[in-house]
């Protein structure tokens, strides 16, 4: 249970705080390609992002508006980097347990060649963003926020209460678009589920950021959040990786090896989708949005 004293407000901008500290300490990690940077980043500014959009209700409208343009384009610009190395991983993981017959070793080696071509074709943009004006304003945002926060009235609000309220708030949101995706068909299915993912994804982080100041209630709200967000993850991230196998020219060579990874994929898509309903009921109950 949160403190009397800490308000609402006080809750956002310690997050905010922790993340734009993150968010600044990994620029020369992500200069020297240290390993996990780039993605350390790319989810600081998600992060940011979620916040100021879950709490603008607190802040004065429009006020983020261009910092959290800034945020989704930085955040877009490491995913580039970043997905496509995630990707290789994932198919070369796969590859490995083909049968011998189809060379496992040599399909994962090309598909780990693959990747990281595509990291070094990305790379330099990544590069370019960080020395870019808009990162520098980004940053310069991030502090005049901080110094001169844009709150309104009900920032000072006690924190448990509205909390509670905008965890149960983000719950209907992800319970909409889980019982939307679960009841499209074949042709609208992959993308709405891609939606369920981005809402569960945000009512993780509202839980994340609650949960210093009301502790294990919204800890376990986060958790269940993030379990709804990892099935969900895995069907997009089967879902993207047929639709690159399917693209590859001539399948790289290995036309069979190709074709028995894509049907693996789509199986692993259904198999998610097949847990989501039961993963979901684990997150659905209005029990675990009280935090008072």
């Amino acid at each position: 249970m949160a403190r009397p004293e800490t308000t609402v407000g006080e809750v956002l901008l310690d997050r905010v705080e922790a993340q734009a500290v993150v968010l600044a300490g990994l620029d020369d990690a992500v200069r020297a390609d240290e390993p996990d940077a780039v993605h350390r980043m790319r989810v600081a500014c998600r992060r940011l992002r979620s916040a100021l959009r879950t709490f603008r209700r607190l802040l004065d409208p429009g006020a983020t508006d261009t910092l959290v343009a800034d945020l989704r384009w930085l955040g877009a610009t490491l995913g580039r980097a970043r997905d496509s190395e995630v990707l290789a991983e994932r198919l070369a993981a796969r590859a490995r347990e083909l049968p011998e017959a189809c060379g496992p070793e040599r399909v994962a080696g090309s598909l780990r060649e693959w990747g990281a071509a595509e990291y070094r074709r990305a790379r330099p943009e990544v590069v370019a963003a960080l020395d870019s004006p808009r990162r520098r304003a980004l940053t310069e945002a991030l502090t005049t926020l901080l110094a001169d926060p844009p709150l309104r009235p009900r920032a000072a609000r006690s924190a448990g209460p509205e909390l509670s309220r905008i965890a149960a708030r983000e719950q209907r949101r992800t319970a909409a678009r889980v019982h939307t995706a679960l009841a499209a068909g074949p042709a609208e299915r992959d993308g709405a589920l891609h939606e369920a993912r981005k809402a569960a994804k945000r009512a993780r982080y509202a839980g994340e950021t609650a949960a210093p100041a009301v502790g294990a209630a919204a800890e376990r709200y986060a958790e269940r959040m993030k379990a709804v967000q990892e099935v969900l993850g895995e069907h997009q991230d089967a879902v993207v990786a047929a639709a690159a196998l399917a693209s590859r020219p001539a399948a790289a060579g290995e036309p069979f090896a190709c074709g028995v990874l894509y049907a693996g994929q789509l199986a692993a898509a259904e198999a998610a989708r097949a847990r989501l309903p039961q993963v979901w009921a684990g997150a659905a109950g209005r029990r675990l949005t009280r935090f008072e």
